[in-house]
């Protein structure tokens, strides 16, 4: 049985496997998975919002009927009423990410009722993060079994444009 949609929120400045994890099983339990890229300036990301929406697009086109790749600022659950949607999906790899996620968890059921599922990522994608991704590629590292090969393009492609 699956329940219509949730949404899975996050910066994604690159999204990876990882979190490509967490909507191919969050689809196993709902219909329609958004992910809703945060603009949040605060975090001051290497990807513009536009291009990352437009590299997450292309990393779930196998799910394009099922899932929805936007951008939002402000308040998550002011974005979820365009959706009707009070289900959130966080993906957590350590006890530290828990601990923050619980802290927002709590604060979007205080703000709106809005419930949170935390997703663990399969055992051999755990250790990725984003900035692990963009640390190894910064170095010269290959990213290949972190990330679809057009996250890899846009990355190597964005870091020689930084460099300059």
């Amino acid at each position: 049985m699956t329940a219509k949609m949730c949404v899975y929120p996050g910066t994604f400045d690159p999204v990876h496997f990882g979190h490509l994890d967490i909507v191919r099983r969050a689809l196993n339990i709902f219909e329609t998975v958004i992910v809703a890229i945060a603009k949040n300036p605060k975090k001051k990301p290497l990807f513009t919002v536009e291009e990352r929406v437009q590299i997450f697009q292309d990393a779930v086109k196998t799910y394009r009927s099922r899932v929805i790749v936007e951008s939002f600022s402000g308040l998550l659950v002011d974005f979820m009423k365009k959706y009707n949607t009070k289900i959130i999906v966080r993906g957590v790899r350590l006890f530290t990410d828990f601990e923050y996620e619980l802290q927002i968890a709590m604060t979007n059921y205080k703000l709106d009722g809005v419930e949170t599922f935390f997703m663990m990522p399969s055992q051999e994608l755990i250790h990725i993060s984003s900035s692990i991704v963009k640390d190894v590629a910064l170095n010269g590292g290959d990213v290949s079994s972190m990330v679809t090969e057009f996250t890899k393009d846009m990355l190597y492609r964005k870091l020689v444009q930084v460099k300059k």
